[in-house]
């Protein structure tokens, strides 16, 4: 018998590091970056045809919102934002109530940019019979396109073949965001980017997740009556990266062939929208003149205009204007975090 497969979107951040498109009150999810109208969020739950039911994980500021953008999805409220971990423990849970029989959990986050939707359905498809022939915690490997220092890394072990006949490799390790070098290296020696997407029955993560920092919370909601709140009290902030897919006993990768990329960061928008003849990515209302290879960025209201500079991200979003060379776009987040202190984000 098939088991079911239930989606969980995960759409609870903010998005600090698209600032100030992104900010406290417009989180990055609800925005229409890249190609066309729809949001982030939106294009994300359109990918999961290969699932029997959907629900989106988000936090209670952002979840009145949600049905604007995802109708057809069921809305799972954290207790609190407390980083992946306790969300998507709390999402697994919640997705065992939503279809009939015990269902393969796939998690995805809600900002990643995927041109071919059915390479992608496929490959959750066969994540998700892997997770379930082997009771193993799946993550997904994209293929590196470039040396890439945002992007954690995926280290693949030996090759195994599942019941089913899906190709899978075991999880030799996974590592943190390198520097250049490093990155390269892993590189040529074939580890793949870490996108964040998982796949795993309820019983396979409470297992690895029950000896970790996320130990309270699984014991919460094991319970006979489990009270959420309660047990997201009980856990401090954390991925699930490193609170469970470090520690996994049985994990295993399976690989990502699909184009993809993470809308992260300004500098993303450069590599998923088209340039103009002088390299600029331009959005919104802009003018580049003697200007090369920039990405310019608005909401309508600002008019951007730039005269003999290169290898910046200039961002124009109601009352404010971000300016930040491309190199070091990944920086934003510690003008947020600036701002947070201030209460001005």
């Amino acid at each position: 018998m098939t088991r079911p497969v239930v989606a969980v979107v995960l759409a609870g951040g903010t998005g600090s590091r698209l600032y100030p498109a992104s900010r406290s009150h417009r989180p990055k999810q609800f925005l229409a970056l890249g190609d066309g109208d729809d949001s982030l969020l939106a294009r994300t739950v359109a990918r999961t045809g290969f699932a029997d039911a959907t629900l989106v994980a988000t936090r209670p500021e952002f979840a009145e919102e949600v049905p604007d953008h995802a109708p057809d999805a069921e809305v799972v409220v954290e207790p609190a934002g407390k980083d992946t971990g306790p969300a998507i423990l709390y999402a697994t849970h919640r997705a065992r109530e939503a279809v009939d029989g015990d269902p393969v959990v796939v998690v995805l986050p809600a900002d990643h940019h995927v041109p071919d939707d059915a390479a992608f359905e496929a490959t959750m498809a066969r994540g998700a019979r892997v997770a379930a022939a082997t009771d193993r915690l799946v993550t997904f490997g994209v293929d590196p396109t470039r040396p890439a220092t945002g992007y954690g890394y995926i280290e693949p072990g030996d090759g195994r073949t599942s019941d089913d006949g899906d190709a899978f490799h075991e999880l030799a390790g996974f590592h943190e965001k390198p520097d250049a070098d490093t990155a390269a290296n892993y590189v040529d020696a074939g580890y793949r980017w870490n996108a964040g997407i998982f796949a795993w029955t309820p019983e396979a993560l409470f297992r690895e997740a029950r000896d970790t920092p996320l130990g309270p919370l699984v014991d919460e909601l094991d319970g006979n009556d489990p009270d959420p709140a309660a047990g997201f009290d009980a856990v401090d902030p954390v991925s699930v990266d490193y609170a469970v897919m470090e520690r996994a006993e049985r994990a295993a990768v399976v690989p990502a062939d699909f184009a993809w990329d993470d809308l992260g960061a300004w500098d993303a928008l450069d590599r998923v929208l088209d340039t103009d003849a002088a390299g600029n990515v331009v959005a919104g209302d802009a003018l580049a003149v003697d200007a090369a290879d920039n990405v310019v960025a608005g909401d309508g209201d600002t008019h951007v205009s730039l005269v003999g500079v290169d290898g910046l991200c200039v961002v124009a979003y109601d009352d404010r204007v971000l300016v930040v060379p491309k190199a070091a776009a990944q920086r934003v987040r510690d003008a947020v975090a600036e701002l947070k202190e201030r209460d001005e984000f």
